[in-house]
């Protein structure tokens, strides 16, 4: 390696490994970090300057986590997960996905185990925000009256996620998203221990996340799977296809119908 090399790849090593004062799964210990690295102020410098970036970046994708965690917690959480997920890309609108599995098997968050699903939910609204443009085709919907449904599958629109929660995740995101539930709702959602299904899709240029039935998850996965529009329905009990569909399109969610490739076979 050239010495260039070197000094930059001691550079990372200083930004991004943990200090051995700092236990593995000790959020609060994180405060050490800032104060370990004194020999060499520039370094410090750009540590803390990393940290910051953590947060800003964290914060950007998910405001609910924050808005649960509250600033000072959030802002470890990110120190904490910079150290244990650094980024691999210069873009950082694509550095948090890992998120969710973090705070999930985070012992101290282990009193809130709905967050691993709150950050994912989060983490699919921040991409689909950034999904490639698709439009609507509403001709091709003719094609559900002219092909057997199980050689015709349906178009999502762009960054459809679907998520089958134990916890009610889609009325916490809206909750705190748009106040709608109220807070007081979700509480005695969480204390019943309801669980909810929840999509995310976009709808022209703007993210949306809403609750969904069950049935209406399991027919959305297995269109995502590449499942024809037969065997879709066949995975989704008691599904009220011709009430879902008018609906669906209005909001953006279904796009149009095809054609499945003669090659493709349903998962």
């Amino acid at each position: 390696m050239t010495s260039l090399a070197i000094e930059q790849q001691a550079l990372l090593d200083a930004l991004f490994t943990r200090p051995q004062v700092v236990q593995p799964d000790s959020a609060i210990n994180l405060i050490a970090v800032s104060t370990y690295y004194t020999g060499v102020r520039g370094i410090k410098a750009y540590i803390n300057n990393g940290f910051s970036l953590a947060e800003r970046t964290l914060l950007a994708a998910y405001p609910v986590m924050a808005q649960l965690l509250g600033e000072d917690s959030f802002a470890l959480l990110a120190r904490d997960f910079w150290l244990a997920h650094p980024p691999v890309r210069g873009d950082l609108a694509h550095w948090g996905a890992a998120l969710g599995d973090f705070v999930q098997h985070n012992a101290l968050l282990a009193d809130e185990p709905y967050l691993g699903d709150v950050a994912r939910v989060e983490w699919a609204l921040h991409r689909s925000a950034s999904a490639a443009d698709c439009d609507a085709q509403p001709a091709t919907f003719a094609l559900l009256s002219t092909v057997e449904p199980d050689a015709l599958t349906l178009e999502l629109a762009s960054g459809v996620f679907v998520l089958a929660s134990a916890y009610p995740v889609a009325s916490i995101v809206t909750a705190h998203l748009n106040n709608c539930p109220t807070l007081e709702e979700v509480g005695r959602k969480l204390r019943a221990g309801a669980g909810e299904c929840t999509v995310v899709w976009r709808q022209g240029f703007k993210p949306q996340v809403a609750p969904c039935t069950a049935a209406h998850g399991a027919f959305m996965q297995a269109l995502l799977s590449g499942a024809s529009l037969l065997s879709a329905l066949e995975r989704a009990d008691e599904f009220d296809f011709n009430q879902w569909l008018p609906e669906a399109v209005q909001n953006g969610l279904v796009l149009g119908a095809r054609p499945i490739d003669p090659i493709s076979t349903d998962i």
